[in-house]
């Protein structure tokens, strides 16, 4: 249970980083509010998750999910442009955090 737990919450990290991006410094009150929302979720969240699992690797697991789907979001949304090299980087993040899951 606490791995997917874990993973949602890596999920509504990159929920609430693009909402602080599009919040435009608090300023827009619909992305602040999904702000506030997600990152207490998501930190809830990951605290659950390190009652059964490492530390290390929660938190590693929780910042590579949520890195990885704030950039994927980006380079779909044409926020970011994508290219073959971030898209190599980004496996290997992946990779790492199913290494992780494996290694556990």
């Amino acid at each position: 249970m606490a791995w997917i737990v874990l993973v949602v919450s890596g999920v509504l990290e990159a929920v609430w980083a693009t909402a602080l991006g599009r919040s435009e410094g608090f300023t827009r009150l619909a992305p602040t509010v999904v702000f506030g929302i997600a990152i207490a979720a998501s930190m809830a969240g990951l605290a659950y998750a390190m009652r059964t699992l490492p530390v290390g690797t929660a938190y590693a697991v929780w910042v590579g999910i949520g890195a990885s789907l704030t950039v994927v979001y980006a380079m779909a949304t044409g926020t970011e442009p994508a290219s073959l090299l971030k898209i190599v980087f980004l496996l290997m993040i992946v990779g790492g955090v199913i290494g992780l899951k494996l290694v556990h």
